[in-house]
């Protein structure tokens, strides 16, 4: 029985969370939370919280056993991207994009 969380429009870039979900695809439930509780990266609070989201998630389905849980998949897409504009010399203006993205955990049994 798999459980799942999802977060989504998170105001981070995937590429930033994928560099945190690496470290913890394929760990055990409480060790990746604490991994990612000791891990200095900003997108570290988001992803734990999400984790224990899908723990609770596991927790309401009675079938499932919480102690055997492990990181199944986890991965980040590209949410919608906030375009702003900064102004430069000369009268110009850049371009500048807010990523966002788009967060799933999915626990299994192990």
């Amino acid at each position: 029985m798999e459980s799942r969380a999802v977060a989504r429009h998170m105001r981070i870039s995937p590429q930033k969370m994928r560099l945190i979900m690496d470290e913890v695809r394929g760990k055990k439930v409480d060790e990746a939370i604490r991994l990612l509780s000791f891990s200095p990266k900003r997108g570290a609070r988001v992803l734990r919280k999400l984790i224990n989201s899908a723990v609770a998630n596991a927790e309401a389905n009675k079938e499932i056993d919480v102690d055997t849980l492990y990181v199944k998949r986890i991965y980040a897409d590209q949410g919608p991207i906030m375009k702003r504009f900064q102004p430069r010399a000369m009268g110009r203006a850049s371009r500048i994009r807010k990523r966002t993205s788009h967060l799933t955990v999915i626990l299994d049994e192990g």
